[in-house]
């Protein structure tokens, strides 16, 4: 047995569904993604090591964080499929993770402060939107939505328009 418990004990798919809480699907989804590992029995039934329900509960976690499924599997790549994961991966997964989540922190707590201060008009071009337009950039384009205009129109090249 080594520190990683039984190693050779493995799951089929709806084991590792069932004791995870998530859908048969997802561990598909996962495994296409390159996140988790399994393998292929003789009868063709998917098969995976004890040590998925570990990673899938990461991922899990950190999906709900809200980090990126591509940053989570630059991250469980780090470590060998079969190992499961422990404190100190975790810690340097958090690690690495953390200004990630600071500056989402920070952004949307700007939004948040900010957001009374928008009139929900759609113009995006009003001087004070400190939301979409600081400074107001794209009224220096002309008036109306900006960035809903094409650079083709003709209100965009300034041929008219109302």
């Amino acid at each position: 047995m080594s520190d990683d418990g039984d190693a050779r004990a493995v799951l089929s798919v709806g084991e590792v569904a069932t004791r995870t809480g998530v859908a048969v699907s997802t561990i598909h989804f996962y495994e296409k993604k390159g996140m988790i590992e399994g393998w292929r029995t003789d009868g063709n039934q998917r098969r995976y090591p004890r040590a998925v329900l570990r990673r899938v509960t990461i991922i899990k976690i950190a999906q709900r964080a809200g980090i990126p499924l591509h940053v989570i599997r630059a991250s469980l790549a780090a470590i060998p499929p079969d190992h499961t994961p422990n404190a100190r991966d975790w810690a340097r997964f958090v690690s690495s993770w953390k200004k990630m989540l600071e500056e989402r922190i920070v952004s949307l707590t700007q939004l948040r402060d900010q957001l009374t201060s928008c009139i929900g008009c759609g113009c995006l071009s009003l001087r004070d939107c400190p939301l979409r337009n600081p400074g107001d950039r794209l009224g220096r384009d002309g008036p109306g939505p900006r960035r809903l205009i094409s650079p083709f129109s003709p209100r965009r090249r300034g041929e008219g328009g109302a």
